[in-house]
Formats: C-alpha cells, sequence, structure tokens
C-alpha cells in the first residue's frame, strides 16, 4: 500500500477539487464546475477506454457537459480555458491533434489556468526552447500536491491544491504544505514562497 492510501479514482477526484482541473482531472474539474453553476465544454480528442476515464465521461454527459470535436470553435465562445492536456509526467514531443491545440493557447487572449504543469512544458526545465509551446505562459497554474521545479520558469498566479497531504507524506518528499484559509481547497503563493 502506498504513502497515504489513495487509490486513482481519489487523487483524481481532489486534484480535480483543487481546480475547480490533467486528462482524468480535467474531467473530473469539468463535473464540479458544472454543479458550481458553471457550462463547461470539454474538448477531449483520443478518448480513453479505461473504466475509470468512461465512468468520468459518462458523469459528465449525465449532467449535459457539452463535449466538443472543434477546439477553435469552442475557444471562440468560451471565457476562460483549463489546460488539463497533459500531466507533470508528460516528456518528448508534441503531436496532432495537441499541436494546434497548444498552438490555440499560445496565441489566445483569453486567460487560462492549467493544472500541474502547462502543456508542452518539461516538469524539470519549463517551456521548450522552441517549436509549440515555446511560447505558452498560461495566467494561472495549479500545482497539485507540491509545485514542481518548472516553477523556476512561471510567469503568472500560482496556487497549490493539495488539502488532503498527510505531514508525514510532506516529510517523506521533503515539502511544505501551505495553510489553508477555512474550507479552501486551494491557496495562492508565489514562486518565492514554495520549496522546490
Amino acid at each position: 500500500m502506498s504513502s497515504g492510501a489513495f487509490s486513482i479514482d481519489q487523487l483524481m477526484e481532489l486534484a480535480g477539487l483543487s481546480v475547480s482541473q490533467a486528462g482524468g482531472d480535467g474531467l473530473v474539474a469539468a463535473r464540479h464546475l458544472r454543479h458550481y453553476g458553471y457550462e463547461p465544454s470539454v474538448f477531449y480528442p483520443k478518448r480513453s477506454k479505461t473504466d475509470l476515464y468512461q465512468r468520468l465521461s459518462k458523469q459528465l454527459e449525465d449532467l449535459d457537459v457539452l463535449f466538443v470535436d472543434d477546439f477553435p470553435t469552442a475557444l471562440g465562445s468560451a471565457d476562460h480555458v483549463v489546460d488539463a492536456i497533459f500531466g507533470f509526467s508528460f516528456s518528448g514531443e508534441v503531436r496532432e491533434p495537441f499541436r494546434a491545440v497548444i498552438k490555440a493557447l499560445e496565441e489566445t487572449d483569453l486567460p487560462v489556468t492549467s493544472v500541474d504543469a502547462p502543456s508542452s512544458w518539461d516538469i524539470e526545465t519549463g517551456p521548450p526552447t522552441s517549436g509549440v509551446g515555446c511560447n505558452f505562459h498560461p495566467a494561472v497554474l495549479v500545482s497539485l500536491t507540491a509545485p514542481k521545479p518548472l516553477l523556476n520558469h512561471f510567469r503568472g498566479r500560482h496556487f497549490i491544491g493539495g488539502r488532503f497531504v498527510a505531514p508525514s507524506i510532506a516529510q517523506k518528499y521533503d515539502f511544505d504544505v501551505p495553510e489553508y484559509s477555512g474550507l479552501d481547497q486551494v491557496v495562492e503563493v508565489g514562486s518565492t514562497e514554495v520549496k522546490l
């Protein structure tokens, strides 16, 4: 049993609450946003066949959350974008259909909130030095559990979502758990206020 004894389903729920957020976290966030009275739409071009993702998709369909196939058109009617394309484990080249999406995120004037890592960024070194994603700088980053080294390259507002972290886990992995106010699931912190 891992530290904390959380299942993947539970971790996605907790991560989704923190943005209300990559992949499954974004689906959970869309569900929470819908329950909070927003009208999210979801761009999900490569649907997973796993039971977990099928259940998350069905939950959204039951809430009449719109799944869109045309990202540029959806972007034109949005007022905010939650970037949950790739998680912190992303590496390598961005391939279609995600290249066009990240290019659109680079060019949009809409505020973008990235979940854990801006899509296309390397978890250690930040944005790519050239090509798609090199000019992608979201307005907001929500780090899940703890900030990642890429924070050294981030210029926007930074939040941490990880109120569920036990002190023993923070001690084991040598990171600080910020103080959360009231019932908040996220806390805003500056990039210099946290241990990477």
